[in-house]
């Protein structure tokens, strides 16, 4: 996926006689579903509508339609802005902004002519027809040579060129309709959101974990946030901070809740208790062990990290190992595998990179030793671990984590959806609800 800077843009297409404005949803993995496919669909489904509730006056119309989604919009405009939308939504593999029109070749023809014309400039083209079914007579060989050669003898100065042409028109017979286009804009992927269960994400102001977060929303996983601040040590900034980044997730599927634990006191306490080349691991111990128990009392089934292996002190494997012994849950770590320059890539494409570069104290560097241990010793770790009171310490940070308010799921209001391929065999002449 590219910045949201350097995207390319639709453009928008003329008005003609009796067409739809629609946008074709194409899903990659969801299609291999089998008998689960209707209901990843219908999850898809959903978060395309909650995703574009906000944009619009009016309520666009969205259906499941024949391994896709189908959005009816009722003027080109729109269907360019709902196509950027969509195109950010984990599962959308690509998006088609289309014309859909009667299977007529009457009109196909002169449609097809006018949406050429408005994709200069370009000097080749060809015609990709696909037939979905066979109740329209003509098969998808006759119909890109009957188009290709139609377009041919009324566009001045184009030439066909069946490899890497400049301009692709593409024509599919669906549903009784046939949709015209020749812009699509390259999808997120993955899995709707909702489809792959919670987890709690321990998320910093830093970059790597919003990555981590987002990788995991576009497998499909509801993220539960969790913030550690070292409030009162430190200014709350890398709150304020994660609530941005909360936001700018928001697109791609949001999280389902953010938690924050003001945690300063607690490293002050561990600080003062704890041989100083292990109070990192103790730190991170602790904040495994709370986001354990935010798990089991939020129904998640994993714990998320933003760490790569080897990057810091922390992330070698034995001290890995040390951290996850406190807890009995999985801990995913989608970046363990990368580096950091492909991490910032991605942060900058998702959008996050500016936010968590702006300058902020949080519990990372609290109390942080000049020598931190790299290759700790499990058993010594569980010997200074025992010397702690960390149930009673759990119980006051439980008591004191503090949600940050996001729009509740019930509070959404959804754009009007058809989940059945029933009513796309309608007339094309029946108005846009």
């Amino acid at each position: 996926m590219t910045s949201r800077s350097s995207k390319k843009r639709f453009h928008s297409s003329p008005d003609y006689l009796l067409p739809r404005h629609a946008v074709l949803v194409h899903c990659h993995e969801v299609s291999l579903k089998g008998r689960n496919r209707a209901h990843f669909e219908t999850l898809l489904l959903k978060n395309v509508a909650r995703r574009l509730q906000p944009a619009f006056t009016f309520s666009p119309r969205i259906r499941r339609f024949f391994g896709r989604l189908l959005v009816s919009m009722p003027d080109s405009e729109s269907a360019v802005q709902a196509a950027e939308m969509i195109a950010d939504v984990p599962g959308v593999v690509r998006v088609s902004v289309a014309l859909r029109l009667s299977q007529d070749l009457d009109l196909i023809y002169p449609a097809a002519l006018e949406l050429m014309q408005s994709a200069e400039p370009y000097t080749t083209f060809k015609v990709s027809a696909r037939r979905a079914n066979t109740e329209f007579p003509i098969d998808s060989m006759e119909l890109n040579r009957m188009v290709g050669g139609w377009l041919h003898d009324n566009l001045v100065d184009k030439t066909v060129k069946l490899r890497s042409p400049d301009v692709t028109l593409h024509l599919e017979m669906l549903g009784g309709s046939a949709f015209l286009y020749t812009q699509t804009l390259q999808g997120v992927g993955g899995l709707p959101v909702g489809s792959a269960g919670k987890v709690v994400s321990l998320l910093s102001a830093g970059i790597d974990s919003p990555v981590a977060s987002w990788r995991m929303l576009k497998r499909g996983a509801q993220v539960i946030g969790l913030h550690f601040s070292g409030r009162p040590e430190t200014p709350d900034t890398s709150e304020h901070l994660v609530q941005m980044i909360a936001d700018r997730l928001e697109p791609y599927g949001g999280l389902h809740k953010l938690a924050i634990v003001p945690f300063g006191s607690y490293q002050r306490k561990i600080a003062e208790l704890v041989p100083a080349s292990f109070r990192v691991i103790i730190y991170r111990r602790m904040m495994f062990y709370v986001a354990e128990a935010l798990a089991k009392q939020e129904g998640a089934k994993a714990l998320v990290t933003g760490e790569s292996l080897g990057q810091v002190a922390s992330q070698t494997l034995d001290n890995i190992n040390a951290v996850n012994a406190v807890v009995n849950l999985p801990v995913l770590r989608p970046l363990i595998g990368s580096d950091k320059l492909e991490i910032i890539a991605q942060a900058e494409r998702i959008g996050t990179f500016e936010i968590s570069s702006q300058t902020h104290e949080d519990c990372c560097t609290l109390f942080t030793p000049r020598n931190p241990e790299t290759h700790a010793s499990l058993s010594k770790v569980e010997r200074i671990w025992a010397t702690l009171p960390v149930e009673e310490w759990l119980a006051e940070i439980m008591t004191e984590m503090e949600y940050i308010a996001l729009r509740p799921a019930e509070e959404r209001s959804y754009p009007q959806s058809v989940d059945t391929a029933q009513e796309v065999l309608l007339p094309i002449e029946v108005s846009v609800s």
